[in-house]
């Protein structure tokens, strides 16, 4: 079941009405309907893996609990290697046993060694890199007494499993989800209103921007061989934009659909190519994420407190471990290396040239198409079937092809379709002039926004129901 679906819609009426129609009921009445429908949500598409999360969800909750009681440092350390093991080992086996067994498998092969190994047909669990790293940060928290474990079940079930987010994120910390299912939700209007302009403006990334450029960028990336120079560097370009309009799309419907339900959850995007340097970048790009690698690889690596070298290679272990939380494919860790690089690069040459006149806007202007080149150029990888896809696009860029062919340069589509493509990017920016979380000064400008934009995602919205991109991981 995803957000831009029929079945969604109605699925969502349903709990909504339901949910604050058990307002006046003692709160576990609420808790208990966004827990079924979470399980319900999530069995859509797989019902095998509802026993998946459930089993991690109860780990989880009674090692946080026993963690609370115990005081002696070598047995607390044993639970948290437990949960650890656990879910790193569910994570491992269902994302990457096939893509290590076969890495060997064609190593061995390129040494001249021939070896017949095995693989499982494994189905991935939607979202289970997400909920996994949600669950572990509660478990880590609570040994390091950041946080007080849990009593209540219903609640702790929901926090891992919350439909909303569940899929793809925001991937949320304990300190800020979970007291919030432990109060009383009481309706308001005013966020409500909010929370419907979050998803429309979601929907509109989503149907008008991301779902517009996949139909050029999948053109190109799927016919490599016979397209030139410009139609590969527009289809890189319209990739960056679509992988940023899909995702933050679904970070904004999620937060919308939260809100209408008395939640609130982080923002998970924060107009990231804007970014003046590659560190910027990161702080704009996935927070959820790139704040839970800083908090719980980064920093208990040593983080910026060792060595130069130390810290460099505490980057690039924590950039290429993102790598691969993305994907079972070398694309993914070359993706992840790269941006380490970038980081290594910045922090060692760029940032120690910075001077006040830095400040300048033209300047800050060249810095922000720097950065969106590099970026750019690295999201080739991630969006590449595999290297050898990657390597044959990056072959035919380099090649010059600057040759005139409309049929190349529009991929196959026409031109109405690059025109409706280039005016959806110009669309995304201006809307980078509004303000923050949508919280418009005067009343009645969210009801119209909200018309306006339903408008655009009627008029020039592409019909369909495409998945977003992160569901993959």
């Amino acid at each position: 079941m995803i957000f831009n679906s029929i079945e969604f819609l109605i699925f969502f009426l349903i709990i909504f009405i339901t949910y604050w129609c058990l307002n006046k009921k003692p709160l576990v009445f609420q808790n208990i309907l966004l827990l079924v429908a979470s399980y319900f949500f999530y069995g859509w598409w797989d019902w095998r893996f509802l026993g998946l999360i459930a089993f991690s969800t109860i780990i989880d909750f009674y090692i946080g609990k026993i963690l609370s009681k115990t005081k002696q440092s070598k047995k607390r350390k044993i639970l948290l290697f437990s949960s650890l093991a656990i879910n790193l080992g569910f994570l491992g086996f269902f994302k990457y046993f096939n893509f290590f067994i076969n890495s060997f498998e064609e190593l061995l092969q390129n040494l001249g060694i021939n070896f017949d190994t095995w693989t499982l047909k494994i189905i991935l669990p939607v979202g289970i890199s997400f909920y996994t790293f949600q669950t572990m940060s509660y478990t880590i928290d609570v040994y390091k007494e950041k946080i007080k474990h849990t009593d209540n079940f219903i609640s702790f079930a929901v926090f891992v499993s919350f439909f909303p987010q569940l899929v793809a994120g925001p991937i949320e910390r304990a300190s800020n989800l979970l007291p919030q299912f432990q109060k009383k939700r009481k309706f308001n209007l005013k966020q409500s209103i909010n929370g419907c302009s979050l998803i429309v403006y979601g929907f509109f990334k989503k149907i008008v921007i991301a779902d517009r450029l996949a139909i050029y960028v999948n053109s190109v990336f799927n016919n490599v061989e016979t397209a030139n120079t410009i139609s590969l560097i527009i289809a890189a370009v319209f990739f960056a934009f679509q992988i940023y309009a899909d995702f933050s799309g679904y970070s904004l419907i999620a937060r919308g659909i939260s809100k209408l339900i008395g939640f609130e959850l982080m923002i998970n995007f924060n107009k990231p190519y804007l970014a003046t340097n590659i560190s910027d970048f990161w702080r704009r790009w996935h927070i959820s994420l790139s704040t839970w690698f800083k908090d719980y690889l980064y920093i208990p690596l040593g983080g910026n407190r060792v060595s130069k070298k130390r810290n460099y290679y505490n980057l690039m272990i924590v950039f290429v471990t993102s790598g691969l939380w993305h994907g079972a494919n070398w694309t993914f860790v070359i993706w992840g290396f790269l941006h380490g690089l970038f980081q290594i690069i910045y922090l060692n040459f760029i940032r120690k040239s910075r001077t006040k006149s830095s400040e300048n806007k033209f300047r800050n202007f060249i810095k922000v198409v720097f950065v969106f080149t590099i970026v750019t150029l690295a999201w080739i990888f991630f969006r590449a079937e595999n290297l050898n896809h990657a390597i044959v696009y990056f072959e035919k860029l380099i090649q010059f092809d600057l040759s005139f062919n409309l049929n190349q340069i529009t991929a196959q589509k026409g031109p109405l379709n690059l025109l409706l493509s280039f005016l959806a990017i110009i669309l995304l920016y201006l809307t980078y002039l509004f303000p923050k979380d949508l919280k418009f000064k005067k009343e009645g400008q969210n009801i119209t926004f909200i018309i306006i934009f339903i408008l655009l995602i009627f008029i020039i919205g592409v019909n369909g129901k495409e998945e977003f991109i992160y569901f993959q991981f």
